[in-house]
């Protein structure tokens, strides 16, 4: 997390919780922010996708102004009776404010100001953590199905004379996603009808954009019948399987001879998956870069960018219908013995994943008549 907050401003921060507000996705925020979705997705959850409270100040307390008045009365000898009476405070408050900053020979109201600001982060303790009769019924209702609004219209209702015992949605959602608040436990989550990680905006929708829309999309009917029987060697099956934080692996798999590449990509967006799956796909031989065939997400939107810089053409598959890449769906599953669901996939490199492919491609396969992948695709070089 701290790596990431180097990576952002504050300006930049801020930016990013006012797109998430608005209801944009995190590929769009990390593309107008020119960072990777994984980080986007991780700085979100650190906060449940919940919009963090803009800071300010706590009108009863002491400001700037004061401040500087406070150090101009020390500063001409006056007493601390004397500038708290000036300034319309209890001596005790003046009092306390000077020793906490170094006494009246070294107070300066640059830095007390900058203490307080600082000490002012510190988290509030919110009613659940305060009140553990009150955690433990909220608690108990989400376990019943009951969703937020419908715990805290609830208590409203049964607690109607009894303040401490109602409480608003909005904190229940704070407790369940911000799990750093250590109130409500995060299995609760999985009881809310959404399961969602993080909290969307009201806002959020898919409507204008282009999930599913692939620009000049080559459908998969079209696709020549030489790659439908396998007869011709090159023609390839590509996704995506997914890890833990938004982590992603491109896979590529060789239709005849089952031959698998696993490329390291650095997220999901159409940018970095077209150029990592170029790069290693300009490697290959010239004779088995035929064609790509690739389901509808929009990571392979820049389609065209890629068969420029291959030569290979990229045909699409039919919405929701995954068994049209069925090599690769079943490769899939067969990589999952190496990454289990729920791993971290950003930390393994290029070299650990061509280590891997070579561990699957040297497996006989009973599809080849218990030959190996290896041995297939090996035959096919010259």
């Amino acid at each position: 997390m701290q790596r990431l907050r180097r990576g952002l401003t504050s300006e930049g921060r801020d930016e990013l919780w006012r797109r998430w507000k608005c209801g944009q996705s995190i590929s769009e925020i990390g593309r107008a922010l020119c960072k990777p979705p994984g980080s986007v997705f991780t700085l979100l959850a650190s906060n449940g996708g919940i919009v963090p409270r803009a800071r300010k100040r706590n009108s009863k307390h002491l400001s700037w102004v004061d401040r500087e008045d406070i150090s101009r009365g020390l500063a001409a000898g006056e007493t601390m009776r004397g500038i708290a009476a000036r300034l319309g405070r209890n001596p005790s408050t003046i009092s306390r404010e000077i020793s906490r900053n170094g006494g009246i020979a070294r107070y300066r109201a640059f830095h007390a100001d900058k203490h307080a600001w600082q000490e002012a982060k510190r988290p509030q303790c919110c009613k659940l953590a305060s009140n553990g009769h009150l955690r433990r019924i909220v608690a108990a209702r989400l376990r019943d199905d009951w969703s937020p609004e419908q715990v805290s219209g609830w208590l409203r209702q049964q607690f109607s004379k009894d303040d401490s015992m109602q409480i608003s949605h909005e904190t229940i959602y704070r407790s369940l996603f911000i799990q750093a608040r250590g109130v409500l436990r995060q299995e609760l989550i999985k009881h809310l009808r959404s399961r969602r990680t993080m909290r969307r905006s009201r806002h959020s929708t898919t409507a204008g954009q282009t999930r599913g829309q692939i620009i000049d999309a080559v459908s998969i009917r079209e696709r020549p019948a030489d790659v439908e029987d396998r007869a011709v060697p090159g023609h390839w099956e590509g996704d995506l399987i997914s890890g833990a934080n938004n982590t992603h692996i491109a896979t590529l798999v060789e239709r005849q001879t089952r031959y698998t590449m696993l490329v390291k990509v650095k997220g999901k967006d159409a940018d970095n998956v077209v150029f990592a799956v170029a790069r290693e796909v300009r490697k290959l031989p010239k004779k088995l870069r035929r064609s790509l065939t690739w389901d509808r997400g929009t990571e392979m939107a820049k389609h065209k960018e890629f068969s420029v810089a291959t030569n290979v053409t990229v045909y699409f598959c039919d919405p929701q219908s995954p068994w049209q890449r069925g090599t690769n769906e079943n490769t899939n599953r067969l990589l999952r013995q190496y990454f289990p669901k729920g791993t971290e996939l950003s930390h393994f490199s290029q070299t650990e994943l061509n280590r891997v492919a070579s561990r699957l491609n040297y497996r006989p396969r009973k599809i080849l008549g218990f030959h190996s992948p290896n041995e297939r695709y090996f035959n096919l070089l010259p």
